[in-house]
């Protein structure tokens, strides 16, 4: 049980998942306090039966605070983290800013739970597009190793925020209206379209997004050696990440076999039936926790590949569900900071 949480970006689209998600999942905790920058103190937010109060997000704000989850753009984690910290919290935080730091676990609990105990304080949450695909490649990789990775992303508008799904409905209308639209949050009109970049070019041609991928993977599963190529897509759906995934194993695995090894996984929910028309789509797993997997099969084209298609709601295992997950783990150990 902690004494006092303190939820930071509760007035976002992940945070107020957060919330719900604390509230329906009876997270143990005394006290629940909100904290956001000026433009939304003093801002109530509903909390179960409660309405509360969004607190300043300053450096006095973390005195008596146990728990923080923190769900900011990478430069507010960066300026309020250390206050955390240095205040006595755990920062349990949502942005990219401390994830590839070597003293911060990246963790997500259905596939690295032991990592939580090496915190100094901090520990990130992966990257939506990357949470969702290491659950489904974790029961792999122990099974029979993992070598290599294609992937290629068609990420939902709501990954970018709230603004991306209201230029998600603005390019819509204007393509059925027959009228330009001007984008402001994606770098061309989504409405009827692909866009086949998420983040700047950070690498040999590849976006910041799909380094992401590859470093993250690597990280939380523990394994620098597993080679993953990533495409990073930008696709006209609200809510949802999916995923077409090609994985090479170490040593030979049959569909049937992956089957079994999905089905057995926590987090994980089959859906896999060509003939019934029946496989993850994301408007069938919007407001869901699970990672989805289905149009299991052998990849032809090599001895030791399976083939797969990965759906998730990227607002909630991808990130709200993952660091409430987190937390719980947390909870189970009510670990002192240091700092």
């Amino acid at each position: 049980m902690f004494d006092c949480v303190a939820l930071v970006g509760a007035t976002g689209a992940v945070g107020r998942i957060v919330l719900d998600q604390l509230h329906a999942r009876k997270f143990p905790m005394r006290k629940l306090r909100l904290l956001a920058s000026a433009r939304s103190a003093g801002t109530e937010v509903r909390y179960g039966d409660e309405m509360l109060t969004v607190e300043l997000l300053e450096p006095s704000a973390f005195e008596g605070v146990d728990l923080v989850i923190a769900s900011t753009p990478d430069e507010v984690s960066a300026e309020f983290t250390p206050w955390a910290v240095k205040a006595g919290a755990i920062v349990v935080d949502e942005s990219a800013y401390w994830r590839m730091d070597p003293t911060v676990p990246l963790i997500v609990p259905e596939v690295n739970p032991e990592a939580v105990d090496g915190h100094q304080g901090v520990i990130a949450s992966p990257n939506c597009s990357t949470t969702q695909m290491v659950v489904a490649l974790a029961p792999l990789h122990k099974a029979v190793g993992i070598r290599r990775v294609i992937v290629s992303t068609y990420q939902a508008t709501s990954g970018a925020g709230l603004a991306g799904n209201v230029e998600l409905e603005s390019s819509t209308r204007a393509s059925l209206d027959g009228q330009a639209h001007s984008p402001e949050t994606f770098q061309h009109p989504i409405g009827f379209n692909l866009i086949p970049q998420i983040g700047s070019e950070k690498h040999l041609g590849y976006t910041s997004e799909e380094m992401k991928m590859v470093h993250e993977t690597q990280k939380i599963l523990g394994d620098d050696s597993i080679q993953v190529c990533p495409t990073a897509v930008r696709v006209p759906v609200a809510i949802g990440h999916s995923e077409s995934i090609l994985v090479e194993t170490r040593e030979p695995i049959t569909a049937e076999k992956a089957r079994e090894l999905w089905e057995a996984a926590d987090g994980v929910t089959v859906v896999d039936d060509l003939n019934a028309k029946s496989y993850p789509m994301p408007r069938d797993c919007d407001g869901k926790d699970d990672v989805f997997v289905g149009r299991i099969r052998q990849d032809i084209s090599s001895e030791n590949g399976i083939a797969f298609w990965c759906v998730s709601d990227n607002l909630r295992k991808g990130a709200a569900t993952n660091a409430v997950q987190i937390a719980e783990l947390l909870a189970k150990k009510h670990q002192p900071a240091v700092g």
